[in-house]
């Protein structure tokens, strides 16, 4: 028979916020690779963090006004702004990503302008 304690954590994880479970897995995911937590990091630090791709804006070739991308590593959300392109193969949502590169701030949001990256899994993960 199962125990007080587990049906109580069970309750919890089937009633608790989808959104809130999906940043705990991130954020878990986050940690495993010992990469710097968003939320700690500040304009002018340079960061190595580790999350997911929750949303991907494309130009066309004629606008040049780059790829947009919301990183989020289940503590913040960061912007990634890769100017000058018009996409990148395998920058999409879904995907899981390690991004490094200088921490900046535009209209009070975190950006990293030209993020080094390495992409992993398949976006399915």
């Amino acid at each position: 028979m199962p125990t007080a304690g587990y049906l109580k954590r069970l309750t919890r994880r089937l009633t608790e916020d989808l959104g809130e479970a999906d940043a705990e897995k991130i954020a878990a995911e986050s940690a495993a690779t010992g990469a710097q937590r968003a939320v700690e990091c500040s304009r002018g630090d340079e960061v190595t963090m580790h999350g997911e791709l929750r949303a991907v804006e494309t130009c066309s070739r004629s606008a040049k006004s780059g790829v947009k991308a919301e990183f989020f590593d289940g503590s913040d959300v960061v912007f990634l702004k890769w100017m000058g392109r018009n996409r990148i193969p395998g920058i999409e949502p879904g995907r899981k990503i390690t991004v490094s590169g200088r921490l900046g701030e535009h209209n009070g949001t975190k950006v990293i302008y030209n993020p080094d990256y390495e992409l992993h899994g398949d976006g399915e993960d």
